[in-house]
């Protein structure tokens, strides 16, 4: 079993259903609402658990209501909270998503994830080291991103960088990452100047742009390649990034080959939209092998 570490954001997602989306000064009437633990890091620690690795979070909650489920919704997906603690001073991150018209629109509130400081992180050094992969994102102050990056190389630990939400990187976190899995839009971010042919020649098998239901393109040192998909139904859109990045990096950790991992974690990405809320459609491994 692999050992994975978590470095990131963990919130309470309060979901709103609606056939349509509103636009500025309008109110529509919505289908449903639910509550559910999301957050990116989150998200992403509970997805590589339920594929089988040994997952530990890093990360912070409030002490409150919604910090108390988040932490009991890890520990019922098997990830160990050692590192997740709750402060008094601010509230639980929450992420406030509309689910309309076959997609989604997200604002997050980061709340308790600007607590995860580099001190906070130099805290779990240990389980930094030991882990076969690190995964961080973007919904934790930029400094802290900037330090794992450098601790990790410091270790000899492999970074996955997912880059989102979309903001600007400097070239030396861009440099000291393993593998970096932006979109399309945190792409056009992130190698504004180049075009994304040049972005992908000057990463190769380590820039891995999503596209959607369309796959995910990178450079195999000699030529651009798209690794398709898998058409499904979707019923909420949300979750399937964190789904991806987790999927790529549990098969990245177990040694299969770039191909085959992005496979696997578009498998697992196809999977997720299937059910409802980011964790809700979360596939187990069992499940992704079966369905390859």
């Amino acid at each position: 079993m692999v050992k994975i570490a978590v470095i990131g954001s963990s919130s309470m997602d309060l979901v709103v259903t609606s056939t349509k989306r509103p636009g500025a000064g309008e109110t529509v009437l919505g289908e449903a609402f639910k509550t559910v633990p999301g957050g990116k890091g989150a998200n992403q620690a509970v997805a590589a658990a339920r594929l089988g690795a040994d997952v530990y979070m890093i990360g912070c909650v409030g002490d409150d209501h919604y910090g108390k489920a988040i932490i009991q919704n890890f520990e019922e997906n098997g990830v160990t909270t050692d590192y997740v603690e709750p402060v008094t001073h601010m509230e639980s991150g929450t992420a406030h998503i509309i689910l309309a018209e076959g997609d989604n629109s997200i604002v997050f509130v980061k709340g308790a994830n600007d607590a995860i400081t580099p001190d906070y992180v130099q805290k779990a050094r240990a389980i930094v080291e030991q882990a076969d992969i690190v995964m961080i994102q973007q919904e934790i102050p930029v400094e802290t991103v900037e330090y794992a990056a450098e601790l990790c190389q410091e270790l000899g630990v492999p970074l996955l960088l997912n880059p989102a939400p979309a903001r600007p990187i400097s070239e030396s976190v861009l440099e000291k990452a393993a593998y970096i899995t932006p979109n399309e839009h945190e792409a056009a971010l992130l190698f504004a100047g180049i075009s994304q042919e040049e972005a992908l020649k000057k990463y190769p098998e380590k820039v891995f742009i999503t596209e959607g239901k369309r796959g995910v393109r990178y450079f195999n040192g000699e030529n651009e390649v798209l690794v398709p998909s898998y058409p499904v139904e979707a019923v909420d859109t949300t979750g399937a990034g964190d789904t991806f990045n987790a999927a790529l990096a549990v098969a990245l950790a177990e040694g299969k080959t770039i191909e085959e991992s992005l496979r696997f974690a578009n498998r697992a990405a196809s999977l997720s939209v299937t059910k409802f809320g980011a964790q809700g459609g979360m596939p187990s491994r069992k499940e992704v092998e079966e369905s390859l």
